[in-house]
Protein backbone atom coordinates (compact mmCIF):
# COMPACT_ATOMS: atom_id res chain seq x y z
CA UNK A 1 0.00 0.00 0.00
CA UNK A 2 1.32 3.33 -0.63
CA UNK A 3 2.62 5.69 2.42
CA UNK A 4 0.70 8.60 0.45
CA UNK A 5 -2.83 8.60 1.57
CA UNK A 6 -4.53 10.57 -2.11
CA UNK A 7 -2.91 7.62 -3.69
CA UNK A 8 -4.39 3.59 -4.66
CA UNK A 9 -2.56 0.87 -4.38
CA UNK A 10 -2.24 1.81 -8.10
CA UNK A 11 -0.89 5.01 -7.81
CA UNK A 12 -3.99 6.63 -9.04
CA UNK A 13 -5.21 9.82 -7.30
CA UNK A 14 -7.99 9.16 -5.40
CA UNK A 15 -10.22 11.28 -1.94
CA UNK A 16 -9.53 9.55 1.42
CA UNK A 17 -12.51 7.48 2.88
CA UNK A 18 -13.16 9.15 5.93
CA UNK A 19 -16.52 7.22 6.31
CA UNK A 20 -15.51 5.11 9.60
CA UNK A 21 -13.78 8.00 11.10
CA UNK A 22 -15.01 9.80 13.95
CA UNK A 23 -16.77 13.06 13.65
CA UNK A 24 -14.98 15.22 16.01
CA UNK A 25 -14.81 18.56 16.85
CA UNK A 26 -11.60 20.18 14.67
CA UNK A 27 -10.20 23.99 14.24
CA UNK A 28 -7.43 24.94 12.31
CA UNK A 29 -5.79 28.26 12.47
CA UNK A 30 -3.50 29.85 9.80
CA UNK A 31 -2.24 32.98 9.18
CA UNK A 32 0.00 34.88 6.30
CA UNK A 33 1.70 38.07 5.63
CA UNK A 34 1.46 41.07 3.18
CA UNK A 35 4.37 43.32 3.24
CA UNK A 36 3.59 46.78 0.79
CA UNK A 37 5.18 49.97 0.16
CA UNK A 38 4.11 53.12 3.27
CA UNK A 39 1.57 55.00 0.31
CA UNK A 40 0.10 51.47 -0.12
CA UNK A 41 0.50 50.74 4.02
CA UNK A 42 -1.68 54.71 4.47
CA UNK A 43 -3.92 54.04 1.89
CA UNK A 44 -5.09 50.69 3.57
CA UNK A 45 -5.46 51.61 7.41
CA UNK A 46 -7.28 55.43 5.73
CA UNK A 47 -9.63 53.90 3.28
CA UNK A 48 -8.78 55.75 0.76
CA UNK A 49 -8.00 53.10 -2.23
CA UNK A 50 -10.29 53.42 -5.00
CA UNK A 51 -11.50 50.08 -4.38
CA UNK A 52 -13.26 50.30 -1.07
CA UNK A 53 -12.47 48.99 2.52
CA UNK A 54 -9.67 46.81 1.89
CA UNK A 55 -9.63 45.27 4.99
CA UNK A 56 -13.20 44.45 5.27
CA UNK A 57 -13.84 43.37 1.93
CA UNK A 58 -10.21 40.97 2.77
CA UNK A 59 -11.96 39.59 5.71
CA UNK A 60 -15.00 38.44 3.39
CA UNK A 61 -13.08 37.27 1.04
CA UNK A 62 -11.24 35.05 3.60
CA UNK A 63 -14.35 33.39 4.67
CA UNK A 64 -15.58 32.90 1.03
CA UNK A 65 -12.42 31.23 -0.08
CA UNK A 66 -12.28 28.75 3.65
CA UNK A 67 -15.51 27.87 2.03
CA UNK A 68 -14.77 27.07 -1.32
CA UNK A 69 -11.73 25.01 -0.83
CA UNK A 70 -13.14 22.21 -2.23
CA UNK A 71 -13.76 23.37 -5.14
CA UNK A 72 -10.22 24.84 -5.73
CA UNK A 73 -8.40 21.62 -4.04
CA UNK A 74 -8.95 18.47 -5.64
CA UNK A 75 -8.93 16.23 -3.21
CA UNK A 76 -10.17 18.08 -0.01
CA UNK A 77 -13.61 17.30 1.00
CA UNK A 78 -16.90 19.30 1.22
CA UNK A 79 -17.37 20.29 4.91
CA UNK A 80 -20.09 21.81 6.26
CA UNK A 81 -17.89 24.50 8.54
CA UNK A 82 -19.27 26.07 11.59
CA UNK A 83 -17.44 28.61 12.13
CA UNK A 84 -14.52 30.97 10.53
CA UNK A 85 -12.69 33.96 12.35
CA UNK A 86 -10.67 36.45 10.42
CA UNK A 87 -8.01 38.88 12.11
CA UNK A 88 -6.04 41.34 10.96
CA UNK A 89 -3.05 42.50 12.59
CA UNK A 90 -0.85 45.87 11.48
CA UNK A 91 2.84 46.11 11.26
CA UNK A 92 3.62 49.51 11.37
CA UNK A 93 6.65 49.40 11.32
CA UNK A 94 7.17 47.44 8.61
CA UNK A 95 3.92 48.38 6.61
CA UNK A 96 2.58 44.94 6.32
CA UNK A 97 -0.78 43.24 7.52
CA UNK A 98 -0.50 39.48 9.04
CA UNK A 99 -3.74 37.95 8.53
CA UNK A 100 -4.93 34.94 10.53
CA UNK A 101 -7.96 32.92 9.55
CA UNK A 102 -9.56 29.94 12.57
CA UNK A 103 -11.84 27.19 11.07
CA UNK A 104 -13.70 25.04 13.08
CA UNK A 105 -16.03 21.85 11.90
CA UNK A 106 -17.26 18.84 13.36
CA UNK A 107 -16.73 16.54 10.79
CA UNK A 108 -14.67 13.20 9.87
CA UNK A 109 -11.54 15.22 8.36
CA UNK A 110 -9.36 18.44 9.48
CA UNK A 111 -10.12 21.90 8.35
CA UNK A 112 -6.31 22.68 7.94
CA UNK A 113 -6.80 23.47 4.11
CA UNK A 114 -9.61 25.57 4.79
CA UNK A 115 -7.72 27.77 6.98
CA UNK A 116 -5.31 28.26 4.23
CA UNK A 117 -7.09 28.86 1.97
CA UNK A 118 -8.97 31.26 3.94
CA UNK A 119 -5.97 33.31 4.34
CA UNK A 120 -4.17 33.10 0.92
CA UNK A 121 -7.69 34.58 -0.79
CA UNK A 122 -7.67 37.15 1.92
CA UNK A 123 -3.87 38.49 1.06
CA UNK A 124 -4.51 38.41 -2.36
CA UNK A 125 -7.54 40.03 -2.26
CA UNK A 126 -5.64 42.63 -0.53
CA UNK A 127 -3.11 42.85 -3.01
CA UNK A 128 -6.07 43.27 -5.45
CA UNK A 129 -7.33 46.12 -4.18
CA UNK A 130 -4.12 48.26 -3.81
CA UNK A 131 -1.99 46.87 -6.55
CA UNK A 132 -2.82 50.80 -8.19
CA UNK A 133 -0.79 51.98 -5.41
CA UNK A 134 1.67 49.18 -5.38
CA UNK A 135 2.51 46.44 -7.95
CA UNK A 136 5.58 45.21 -5.69
CA UNK A 137 3.75 43.47 -2.31
CA UNK A 138 5.23 40.67 -1.04
CA UNK A 139 2.68 38.13 0.30
CA UNK A 140 4.41 35.46 2.42
CA UNK A 141 4.54 33.44 5.25
CA UNK A 142 1.53 31.33 5.08
CA UNK A 143 1.25 28.62 6.68
CA UNK A 144 -1.09 26.72 9.64
CA UNK A 145 -0.22 28.36 12.78
CA UNK A 146 -2.31 25.37 15.29
CA UNK A 147 -4.62 22.52 14.46
CA UNK A 148 -6.84 20.29 16.94
CA UNK A 149 -9.19 17.54 16.99
CA UNK A 150 -8.76 14.04 14.49
CA UNK A 151 -6.51 11.05 15.05
CA UNK A 152 -3.66 12.75 14.32
CA UNK A 153 -3.94 14.68 17.24
CA UNK A 154 -2.98 18.59 17.72
CA UNK A 155 -0.35 20.53 16.01
CA UNK A 156 0.98 24.23 17.25
CA UNK A 157 4.06 25.83 15.52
Amino acid sequence: MNELSHLDDFNRPKMVDVSDKDITTRTAIASGKIKMSRLAFETVLNETGKKGPVLQTAVVASIMGAKQTSNLIPMCHPLLLSGINCEIEENIANFEFKLFVTVKVSGKTGVEMEALTGVSIGLLTIYDMVKAVDKSMIISDIRLEEKSGGKNGDFKR
